[in-house]
């Protein structure tokens, strides 16, 4: 007689188990990509301190202070937004994607993978960029508990709307596009590293919706005392919200391929 194997694949343990092998499927079928990222993440974060340093030029310790809070939630988008979904459009191109969600893991652990590889290009890429400001600019900061929940949240939030928006889109092609607008439309006209009360009304409408504003507000809260005037509870539902609604979304989209 042929053994059958009846062991139920479920608790704790083989989540783990299942984690750890789609952390190294993942790296391995994206080493290449994921030192480029990683690369330019870490390039990217460090251009933008001196990038916005020659558009405002001198600047009051305040508004220095203002720029140097908001560089962390900046840095954290093009991770969420860009990266995130092009790791998704990365086994639609080479035509793993079914593959991937066919394998006998949890798709929970697989997509905790995908955040876990995302965290690691994000964050360090952050880290550097609040150290050169920091060294840049004369701002008094500190790295409290609640700044690094905050940068923690950021970073799940903007990887769930990655994950989201990659699963959603079926051309790689269109999402490609989409990413590149909303990083245009981010680093331009977004209120980020400039204070939202600069903005037409309904442009600070729509982003009091949008998570964007929101980001740089628990950041900055976590890394200042007394610089957000706002609640900063409130931003954190609007994140809280947003990351709950992406992944419902990609658990849908993703369901349906069952």
């Amino acid at each position: 007689m042929i053994a059958v194997d009846t062991a139920v694949r479920s608790g704790a343990g083989y989540w783990l188990h299942s984690y750890r092998t789609m952390l190294r499927f993942e790296f391995i079928n994206l080493r290449t990509w994921v030192v480029i990222a990683l690369l330019i993440q870490l390039l990217m974060s460090a251009g933008m301190v001196f990038m916005y340093g020659f558009y405002f030029g001198d600047m009051p310790s305040a508004v220095q202070t203002f720029l140097v809070t908001g560089i962390p939630a900046l840095a954290l988008v093009p991770i969420g937004f860009v990266l995130v979904p092009s790791m998704i459009m990365q086994h639609k191109l080479r035509d793993t994607y079914d593959f991937v969600w066919s394998l006998p893991v949890p798709r929970a652990a697989a997509a905790a993978a995908t955040f876990t590889i995302s965290a690691a290009i994000g964050i360090p890429g952050t880290a550097l960029a609040l150290w050169i400001a920091d060294l840049r600019y004369d701002v008094a900061i500190s790295v409290s508990p609640a700044a690094v929940a905050a940068i923690l949240l950021v970073s799940l939030m903007a990887t769930s709307v990655g994950f989201a928006f990659g699963h959603a889109i079926p051309d790689p092609r269109l999402a490609n596009l989409l990413t590149n607008l909303i990083i245009f439309l981010v680093l331009l006209f977004s209120p980020i590293v400039v204070p939202i009360e600069l903005f037409p009304d309904w442009w600070a409408a729509v982003h009091r919706i949008l998570p964007f504003w929101h980001m740089a507000v628990v950041v900055r809260a976590g890394l200042t005392d007394g610089l957000i005037a706002t609640s900063v509870s409130s931003s954190y539902l609007v994140l809280g919200a947003w990351t709950i609604g992406s992944w419902l979304l990609a658990a849908w989209v993703v369901g349906r391929r069952a």
